[in-house]
């Protein structure tokens, strides 16, 4: 064997012999550390032509992103996850306007790697308990398909196009898009956590449904109780939405009140139900994790 393919495979070894939580970790850090030199040089070629107080907003805009996503990647949580799953698509369009092939590669790896299943396990689970185990649910359906990219792209430009527009001295314009903008861009982006934030939850007591866009409150669903854990056949309480995706299904042995939702208001009276519907990023872990804290999987 060449020495070359020697060393290609000893790193080999190394790298699969690693959990892949810590691979995934590094992998999406050393991605987001390369982008200056990566993304960055087309970036600022791509702003060649632009007045200099343009050019200054801009970079220092690019500098700040990227000094978020940073510190995004080195403290997993809720939050930082939000700010990745924002910042890495802008570095995507960012890169595809330069029309430049690395960076519009490294950015499109970057971008695949923030909204991989196994990123959002390990930010959700960052500041969670020793004993508990989160895991997300899928974005609803509807939003997915236009509702997302339209909120998603008003709050980027909600953020960028007022200094923009002032440093390229259109001040009537650029001051009312900031006076706009500013607050539109964190109304989005608060919605735009939440989802983020809509996890089961597997506890010592049993299951908690944490889905802020389902119900109103975090539900626990006692261990006691729960009678299935596995793939859904029709007829149970669906809080999917439409959600694409293997939906599971959580049998209980009793009926629980449950208070929908729709966002920021409750839903008339509490429902009933002892079949849930929900559609995890990870079906298959959370069928493992239920076995694995002794639930009836079937």
């Amino acid at each position: 064997m060449a020495p070359d393919s020697t060393g290609a495979a000893y790193v080999a070894s190394v790298v699969l012999a690693l959990p892949f939580d810590k691979v995934a970790r590094w992998t999406l850090r050393a991605l987001w550390a390369a982008l200056p030199f990566t993304v960055g040089p087309a970036l600022g070629d791509g702003l060649a032509g632009a007045s200099r107080p343009v050019q200054l907003v801009a970079a220092g805009g690019e500098w700040a992103a990227w000094a978020v996503g940073v510190l995004a990647t080195a403290v997993p949580m809720p939050l930082t996850l939000t700010a990745l799953r924002v910042l890495a698509p802008a570095v995507g369009a960012a890169a595809v306007a330069t029309g430049s092939p690395l960076a519009i590669g490294w950015a499109a790896v970057t971008l695949g790697w923030a909204f991989s299943p196994s990123v959002g396990a390990l930010w959700v689970n960052g500041p969670a308990y020793p004993n508990e185990r989160r895991y997300l649910l899928r974005a609803p359906g509807p939003l997915l398909f236009g509702p997302l990219a339209v909120a998603w792209a008003a709050a980027v430009a909600g953020v960028a196009a007022g200094p923009l527009l002032l440093a390229a001295r259109s001040w009537v314009l650029g001051a009312l898009l900031g006076a706009v903008g500013l607050p539109l861009a964190a109304v989005l982006l608060r919605g735009m956590h939440d989802l983020s934030r809509r996890w089961l939850v597997f506890v010592p007591a049993g299951i908690v449904l944490h889905d802020p866009l389902s119900v109103v409150d975090p539900v626990l669903l006692r261990r006691q109780t729960v009678t299935r854990v596995g793939p859904a056949p029709p007829g149970a309480l669906d809080l999917t939405k439409k959600s694409p995706g293997l939906a599971l299904e959580i049998a209980l042995d009793e009926e629980m009140e449950l208070a929908l939702v729709k966002p920021g208001r409750r839903l008339g009276d509490p429902v009933r139900a002892s079949r849930l519907l929900v559609t995890p990023t990870r079906p298959g872990a959370v069928v493992d994790e239920a076995r694995r804290r002794r639930l009836p999987v079937a």
